[in-house]
């Protein structure tokens, strides 16, 4: 059998860059590990597969019936795409123009606020599947549940960069995995900590790192022990008001992250003042868009308002909480972020006007829908440290915002982003900096 050609793999729709590569010694090791196992194709479960380099390999080695969970929506895209580029599936009639896979299920329009994507089931981690319309599909995804889990006996995972991911996917294994089950850990050994170690012996008896092989290390895991009667996560915290919650795979937990904070401030809303009435306070001089009267409302209707990369959720609720009468969407990349911010909403009292998507960069979402956009852009891909994340939504925001709308952003002050938003969107103003944080408004020009 000819070797599989990891180098034909894309990142698409990920940001793509000379030194972004779409597979890497870890994807290869867990291969290795997999095909060695003599395990049934049916019985491996797959996890943080970014782009599909480990499922595709197994697929191509002649492995059918692999369960996958892949967090992003973009990776789940990208496996899709890989599968039908390197003909391990077929999907009816030809791709899009670029020859990518067809359209994922899933990724549909935003649906009206207050409704999921399936009538509002909302506690589940959940989003577009990144599978391609085939028969007889040789891999199937899952999100990070029971029926990815149940009778696997082997689990390869790429670790996660938090501690709370991996812990919330080791109880995961040891809760519904077979009882034979061995998790396999891989990643890049500059990454790992000792700290991951002590997380999985949580949950299994038998932790064992194995020889580092091309600065990539694996760590197999064996003998779940008992799990405690309620899963650890979601977990949830008070913020002034505010409930957040959050899967262990959120971007900074249940906590308010530091530049949220700083963005809030500056929409100057006052938790314990919303919870009372749903106003802000009358002596906190709030944001106001500059088309809007004094209770937010522009034209005598309720603004769209679009919390982009919402992560769990903080900025969606909040305004939906200052300004009971918009509506508001929040979309997130991450099945994780998605799940938290789905509970956030039901936690605060909201879900009447806001809607959670799982969308790649609001990609679902039609061109000019929205009045207002808010955005705490990543400055990490992964591991990397890559402003590409970030100008990918700032393209996002330019699309989605009508003419004369408003993005609301804050960044890292050192990424001095002003002059981009400035030739993206429109004429940006600063609002508030800090020594860490700056925000900004930018008007989208017609």
């Amino acid at each position: 059998m000819p070797e599989f050609p990891y180098s034909r793999l894309r990142r698409w729709p990920d940001v793509e860059a000379e030194n972004l590569q779409a597979y890497d010694a870890t994807d290869l090791l867990l291969v290795g590990r997999a095909r060695d196992s003599g395990v049934d194709g049916s019985d491996i479960a797959v996890i943080g597969d970014e782009y599909g380099a480990i499922t595709l390999a197994l697929v191509h080695a002649g492995l059918r019936g692999i369960r996958v969970h892949q967090d992003l929506a973009t990776g789940r895209r990208a496996l899709a795409r890989n599968a039908q580029e390197l003909g391990l599936v077929s999907t009816p009639g030809e791709g899009e123009g670029d020859g990518a896979a067809r359209p994922l299920r899933g990724a549909s329009a935003a649906p009206e606020p207050g409704r999921g994507e399936d009538d509002g089931a909302a506690h589940r981690l959940r989003g577009a599947h990144g599978a391609p319309e085939a028969t007889d599909l040789p891999f199937v995804p899952h999100e990070l549940d029971e029926a990815l889990l149940r009778g696997a006996r082997l689990v390869l995972l790429q670790l996660p960069k938090a501690l709370a991911e991996l812990e919330e996917i080791a109880d995961a294994v040891a809760r519904w995995a077979a009882p034979d089950v061995v998790l396999v850990a891989g990643g890049r050994v500059k990454h790992m900590t000792l700290a991951q170690n002590e997380v999985l012996a949580r949950r299994f008896a038998h932790v064992q790192p194995q020889r580092a092989e091309r600065k990539s290390r694996l760590v197999v895991a064996s003998s779940p022990l008992p799990v405690p009667v309620a899963p650890p996560f979601p977990v949830r915290e008070q913020h002034d008001g505010l409930t957040l919650v959050a899967h262990g795979g959120a971007f900074a937990g249940a906590r308010l992250d530091i530049g949220t904070r700083v963005l809030r401030d500056v929409l100057a809303v006052d938790g314990s003042q919303l919870r009372r009435n749903g106003r802000v306070r009358a002596d906190s001089s709030p944001y106001r868009p500059e088309n809007a009267d004094s209770s937010g409302v522009v034209n005598g209707e309720g603004r769209r308002v679009l919390d982009l990369g919402c992560g769990t959720g903080a900025l969606a609720v909040t305004w939906a909480l200052a300004h009971p009468g918009d509506a508001v969407t929040a979309t997130d990349r991450s099945a994780a972020a998605v799940a938290s911010a789905r509970a956030t909403v039901d936690a605060n009292g909201v879900a009447d006007r806001v809607a959670v998507t799982h969308d790649d960069a609001g990609s679902a979402l039609p061109d000019g829908s929205f009045d207002t956009v808010l955005l705490n852009p990543p400055f990490h891909l992964g591991s990397s440290v890559h402003t590409g994340a970030a100008t990918r939504l700032f393209e996002a925001a330019a699309r989605l915002l009508r003419p004369g709308g408003e993005l609301l952003a804050v960044y890292n002050s050192s990424l001095g982003y002003r002059p981009e938003l400035t030739r993206l969107i429109g004429r940006t103003e600063q609002l508030r900096r800090t020594p860490k944080f700056t925000v900004t408004r930018s008007v989208r020009r017609p």
